[in-house]
């Protein structure tokens, strides 16, 4: 494995230039400008006009993610988003960073044709950049489940559990999520934890997802869930809690906490405080956005009914939980979890295949969705409390 210093210690298994956007009215800018290279520029974004503390921490997370070796800010200029603070934040580490204001560039053509020339030059210098050995114990991986189905409790998302206890035991850093897609785990994931007191704060999050989407009325259940064979929250919730292995629970973080040491963590990703923000996670892509803002160098992505989404910044491993789904989306696919239910491997042997793969993509392998130019970001509002110090390990 190799990877690229960075000035806090980590290190990156990408060098990628952040293209980022500071309001929807500068996405298309951006969006063009990161165009002419999208293998060495990636797109990310916040497209709300008025300020949030949650996205602010998140954009300064994700422009200082290791993967990332330059950053070009695209402001419109009159949106409330702390541009000056981002790009301070972002200078501090070492890595070069521009700010092109639309307002004050003479408008999109030569906005983009300036942002354009600053990335080609940046391009230019990241692949000049040395690389420096890597261990699999500086690695951080997230996992997420998309559309389950009535298999991927089964295949998939148990052979990403132990491909994640395999990870633990190297000493990464493993963070699972969904506190939503939980509901009916509590006291199993209480048996796991690290102390008595970070079981309290794991049955809380999953408490407070089912209070929140009791306000809203529905829960982390979609139609493809029902059409892929499954029947009620707690039943998807088994099947989700799979891919979190059998390691013991280190700690609890929220989205832009970065694990202080390897373990196994919880994300809890539901916002902190009365319902405000509608659901909290629109699509998977939102779950692996903050996953990347905690430092996920790459993530797991476990899915029964099929998806064809990957990721800005860090790659996405997609895996097939039943072996018809994969024959259909093969080409998007890495991992045919459903070779275990036809009897051609063991869950053992695809989560070591798992484990594998993740090696690999640090050390210059790309995912398929990497080969296939998927970049899908979401960023929306949302509040969090900081975590109190029980939430993390001794």
């Amino acid at each position: 494995m190799r990877g690229w210093l960075r000035s806090d210690g980590r290190k990156g298994i990408r060098n990628v230039v952040a293209v980022a956007y500071l309001v929807e009215c500068a996405h298309h800018v951006a969006r063009e400008v990161a165009g002419s290279d999208r293998d060495h520029a990636h797109v990310i974004g916040f497209p709300g006009c008025f300020p949030n503390p949650y996205a602010q921490k998140m954009m300064e997370r994700l422009c200082t993610h290791p993967n990332v070796g330059a950053v070009l800010l695209v402001s419109l200029g009159c949106e409330s988003f702390n541009r000056h603070q981002l790009e301070s934040v972002v200078k501090a580490t070492g890595r070069p960073v521009k700010v092109l204001v639309i307002q004050n560039s003479g408008g999109t053509r030569s906005t983009i044709a300036a942002g354009q020339a600053w990335v080609a030059e940046q391009v230019v210098a990241l692949a000049a950049a040395p690389t420096v050995p890597m261990d699999i114990s500086e690695l951080i991986v997230g996992t997420v489940c998309g559309g389950s189905d009535g298999t991927s409790g089964i295949t998939g998302n148990p052979a990403a559990g132990i491909a994640f206890d395999k990870l633990v035991a190297a000493g990464a850093a493993c963070i699972f999520e969904e506190t939503g897609e939980l509901i009916g785990c509590e006291a199993i994931m209480e048996a796991r934890a690290a102390t008595p007191a970070l079981a309290a704060e794991l049955r809380a999050s999953v408490e407070k997802a089912a209070r929140y989407y009791e306000t809203l009325g529905y829960g982390s259940f979609a139609s493809g869930n029902a059409d892929g064979g499954l029947t009620t929250i707690e039943e998807k919730s088994l099947g989700a809690y799979m891919k979190s292995g059998q390691s013991v629970i280190s700690g609890l973080i929220k989205p832009g906490d970065i694990p202080p040491k390897g373990g196994l963590y919880l994300m809890d990703v539901v916002p902190d405080g009365e319902v405000r923000f509608g659901f909290p996670n629109i699509s998977d892509n939102a779950e692996i956005v903050e996953m990347m803002a905690s430092g996920a160098h790459c993530t797991l992505f476990v899915t029964g009914r099929g998806s064809v989404v990957g990721s800005a910044l860090a790659p996405v491993i997609k895996i097939a939980a039943n072996p018809h789904m994969y024959a259909r989306l093969s080409e998007d696919m890495d991992v045919n979890a459903g070779r275990v239910l036809e009897g051609a491997a063991s869950l053992e042997e695809v989560g070591q295949e798992i484990f594998d793969l993740v090696v690999s993509l640090a050390s210059g392998k790309r995912s398929k969705s990497e080969e296939l130019g998927h970049q899908e970001f979401i960023l929306t509002y949302k509040s969090f409390e900081p975590i109190g110090p029980a939430c993390l390990p001794v």
